[in-house]
């Protein structure tokens, strides 16, 4: 467990900050910016779990469980290198299955999409697609991280599996797919 006595420190006045191992590193540093984007996605996914209606009490455990996952997460780009068996809190492999099965069991309440979704319908949707994109973003940080340093590739892939279900999660936030509001390609104007 952690236990946090001081929530100010003054270690990061200079502009550096600690990482798990100790080391000190930039606040504008990749690593630190890859973790920035995970920490925003979690904080906007307690806005998409308060905003389900009463309904909705398994997508807010799925979503207790992903923001726990991303605190994880966080720990694991907070600690450099890439090795799981060096007893770091590390993204696993069972964790990024727990989400395929969940985009699973979720996608086959759905009926199949004839066009790309656009983020709206309901105010929980939304939220859920506002997090998918900062998912998307954490991803991309995390990617560009990956091409200056080593970093377990289980991150990646979490996030990677991470955005599918929160917008499998949307649709079915939006009456299961029936108020989703799908792109019509060309219909004011787009074409010439």
């Amino acid at each position: 467990m952690v236990k946090l006595d001081k929530i100010y420190t003054r270690g990061g006045d200079s502009g550096q900050t600690s990482l798990v191992d100790g080391s000190r590193v930039d606040k504008n540093s990749q690593r630190l910016n890859a973790i920035g984007d995970i920490d925003e996605a979690n904080a906007i996914l307690g806005l998409a779990k308060i905003s389900l209606d009463d309904g909705s009490q398994n997508l807010r455990e799925v979503l207790l469980k992903i923001q726990n996952d991303l605190c994880d997460l966080g720990a694991d780009l907070a600690t450099p290198g890439a090795d799981r068996e060096d007893g770091s809190l590390r993204i696993q492999k069972q964790q990024v299955e727990r989400l395929e099965q969940e985009i699973d069991d979720m996608n086959i309440l759905l009926k199949p999409l004839t066009s790309f979704v656009l983020p709206g319908g309901s105010h929980s949707a939304t939220w859920l697609h506002l997090a998918r994109t900062i998912v998307r973003r954490a991803e991309r940080s995390a990617v560009s991280l990956a091409s200056q340093e080593t970093i377990n590739q289980m991150a990646i892939m979490y996030l990677n599996r991470l955005s599918d279900l929160l917008f499998v999660m949307a649709r079915l936030a939006n009456d299961f797919g029936n108020s989703d509001e799908l792109w019509e390609p060309g219909k004011f104007g787009g074409r010439s």
